[in-house]
């Protein structure tokens, strides 16, 4: 049975994101990835993703930036010195700059993946399939797309049964809640083993990698908008990439 999705196939979909996600990685100057990173927003809500979930999420991660800039400032520092005590430069113009490179490097992965949260994990092995790529390898991925959730409530879980025994990870001293945490990972890998574990039988009795060969309900097509959208990424990526080799 052929079945032609909402919106853009998963397929070309990944290509954005591989596309976003290159761009974000090779390019240094600031201006570039504020403009790739605004491509992306406006991709992601176009596809119809949650993005603005993802930045109420982020604001919490904000204290990273601040580090990165004075990690930057510390062990490369150039520019002009902002923050110092004494000799040592806590905050140079040089590591401020890194730093927002590095925060909005990062924002463009984040953002761009959420374009692919649009289709569910059943499309995207589909379309790696399809591609020719190993069943096994698809599979792979469709698990670790699947696990990021669960891994998330398990940490959510975790947290809550800390805080319903009277304490609060906001009021008290640094130290001790880095202490609290370390108490907090043995509880959250030993959930993630189970559930691998659970995975791990339920595939068995299912007889997986039993046959050579699989058959799928779903045939995913592609019609003309999902080339051009295809093309259009990987030559505007290459373009914005030559552009700025040649600034460089």
């Amino acid at each position: 049975m052929k079945t032609r999705l909402k919106g853009l196939d998963p397929r070309t979909k990944l290509v954005m994101v591989l596309c976003l996600s290159t761009l974000g990685v090779f390019i240094q100057d600031v201006r570039l990835l504020t403009a790739v990173l605004c491509v992306a927003a406006v991709l992601s809500i176009a596809s119809g993703s949650r993005l603005f979930v993802l930045i109420r999420k982020f604001r919490r991660i904000l204290w990273l930036f601040v580090a990165i800039a004075v990690i930057q400032s510390l062990f490369a520092p150039s520019g002009r010195v902002l923050v110092s005590i004494g000799k040592i430069n806590i905050m140079t113009s040089g590591g401020l700059y890194r730093g927002v490179a590095m925060v909005l490097r990062m924002s463009i992965v984040m953002v761009s993946a959420t374009i692919m949260a649009t289709s569910n994990s059943r499309e995207i092995i589909q379309g790696l399939v399809q591609w020719k790529i190993p069943y096994e390898i698809a599979f792979m991925v469709s698990v670790a797309i699947r696990f990021l959730p669960l891994l998330t409530d398990e940490i959510k879980n975790v947290v809550t049964a800390v805080q319903l025994r009277g304490i609060e990870l906001d009021r008290i001293p640094v130290r001790q809640r880095l202490k609290v945490y370390s108490y907090l990972i043995m509880p959250v890998v030993s959930g993630a083993v189970i559930k691998s574990r659970e995975l791990a039988t339920t595939m068995e009795t299912r007889a997986f990698r039993a046959y050579p060969r699989r058959t799928s309900y779903m045939v995913l097509t592609m019609n003309g908008s999902d080339y051009a959208v295809m093309l259009a990424s990987l030559a505007l990526s290459i373009i914005t990439l030559a552009l700025y080799l040649q600034m460089v």
